[in-house]
């Protein structure tokens, strides 16, 4: 029998070791993963040390400047969040049987899904069910993927990964957004005769980072056109700093069409991305089933996206 069988894991660990050993890795120091659980640092120090004795591996490097997880200790670390968010979703779930349904929701969004789907998603959700709280986190693909992947957040809205970063993942497509180019309504594109991808190379752009999906899709659309891609540009995922440059300077951006249709002040410059379409859905654990109150608020998430597809004229994806 291997060594690491499930009762040997069984018959060593505790719960509360496994919340330590998560807020030593979040924190970055013995010290602070023991302020974050109320525990005095010396006690904190021996529970880590009595895990790694009974596992019979060291979890954590250790130097001056803090600690560092080694191969053991960031295995431990994937499955001791899981093993914790499963907990949580029980707790709320025996909440919910005793009070009606309630809860807390960890959502994780995307650009594309920022400024219409959440939103409309969120309203309604607070309408039907005001018991069940929501913590929304923004961000790009190469940080809510693992947030999700170890149990931080329940689900991600936005454009969908691409196939070498949905390992462990499900993927439920809700409806497809074209990629528009964006600038203040007043912009001196605007009064051109005509335009082409060619005009606008030499231009100062608002774009996402090189990691994203969307900005890999891009750059392909120029190349596509024999050009280079710009290279005078400012990448952020944040649509306010987005909306702010659009608004007080000459660039231009190109961004999901919910996003930027939905921007006071801004309008579409007639040229087209050619292949940059985005996907847009939700993505979920694989392996992690969603608790009562992510699964309620995933209903609502497709009732709205329902309702966006009709107003783009699609059919279901």
């Amino acid at each position: 029998m291997p060594k690491f069988h499930d009762n040997f894991l069984l018959g060593r660990l505790k719960l509360r070791q496994l919340r330590l050993l998560t807020a030593i890795a979040d924190e970055g120091t013995v010290l602070k993963g023991s302020q974050a659980l109320n525990i005095a640092q010396p006690a904190a120090t021996k529970s880590i040390k009595e895990l790694e004795d009974a596992l019979g591996v060291q979890l954590f490097d250790r130097s001056s400047r803090g600690v560092t997880p080694t191969d053991f200790g960031r295995v431990m670390i994937k499955h001791a969040k899981l093993i914790l968010t499963q907990l949580r979703h029980a707790g709320e779930e025996l909440q919910s049987l005793e009070e009606g349904l309630s809860g807390r929701v960890h959502v994780g969004t995307l650009l594309a899904a920022s400024t219409s789907l959440l939103p409309r998603a969120l309203a309604r959700l607070r309408e039907q069910r005001p018991g069940i709280a929501v913590t929304v986190t923004e961000g790009t693909i190469d940080r809510l993927m693992p947030a999700l992947r170890t149990g931080d957040l329940d689900i991600v809205l936005g454009r969908l990964p691409e196939y070498r970063e949905r390992e462990g993942l499900k993927q439920d497509i809700l409806y497809l957004d074209a990629v528009s180019i964006m600038v203040r309504a007043d912009h001196p594109l605007t009064r051109r005769a005509s335009l082409t991808l060619a005009d606008l190379v030499e231009q100062a752009w608002v774009m996402p980072p090189p990691q994203t999906s969307l900005r890999r899709q891009i750059d392909a659309a120029f190349r596509h056109e024999g050009l280079e891609p710009p290279h005078d540009v400012i990448e952020s995922v944040s649509i306010l700093t987005n909306h702010g440059l659009l608004m007080n300077t000459d660039m231009i951006a190109a961004m999901p069409h919910q996003v930027g249709a939905g921007q006071a002040g801004l309008t579409i410059l007639p040229v087209v991305l050619e292949g940059a379409i985005s996907r847009i859905g939700a993505t979920t654990h694989a392996h992690v089933e969603l608790s009562a109150a992510s699964r309620y608020f995933m209903d609502i998430i497709h009732e709205v996206a329902g309702e966006i597809r009709d107003e783009l004229g699609q059919a279901r994806p």
